[in-house]
C-alpha cells in the first residue's frame, strides 16, 4: 500500500492529478462522474485548496484512493504540553 502524507493544503493539486492519470481518467471522465464540467475539475484540480470536503471524499472515492488521518508517530495531544496545545489550538 501506497502512502501520501499531506501536510499542507498545497499539496493536493498535483496529488490529485497524479492519481487521475494513474487511474488513466481524463478529466472529461472523472468530471462527468463527479456531475461537473470539465472546465470545474481542471480547476478543482489546480485549487483544491478550496474544495469541499464533500466534495473532496467523493473525487477520492471515483479516482479509488482513501483518506486516511492518523497522528504522527509518538504524538499524543497531552493539555499543558506546549507541543500539541499550539497544534490544537489552531483548530
Amino acid at each position: 500500500m501506497d502512502e501520501f502524507p499531506v501536510r499542507t493544503p498545497e499539496q493536493l493539486p498535483g496529488l490529485l492529478q497524479g492519481f487521475r492519470k494513474q487511474a488513466g481518467f481524463t478529466q472529461a471522465e472523472v468530471a462527468a462522474r463527479l456531475g461537473v464540467t470539465q472546465q470545474t475539475l481542471s480547476s478543482l484540480e489546480r485549487h483544491a485548496t478550496a474544495v469541499s470536503a464533500a466534495r473532496l471524499m467523493k473525487l477520492l472515492g471515483i479516482l479509488g484512493v482513501e483518506l486516511v488521518l492518523r497522528r504522527p508517530a509518538g504524538e499524543v495531544w497531552q493539555p499543558g504540553n506546549p507541543a500539541t496545545d499550539a497544534r490544537k489550538a489552531q483548530w
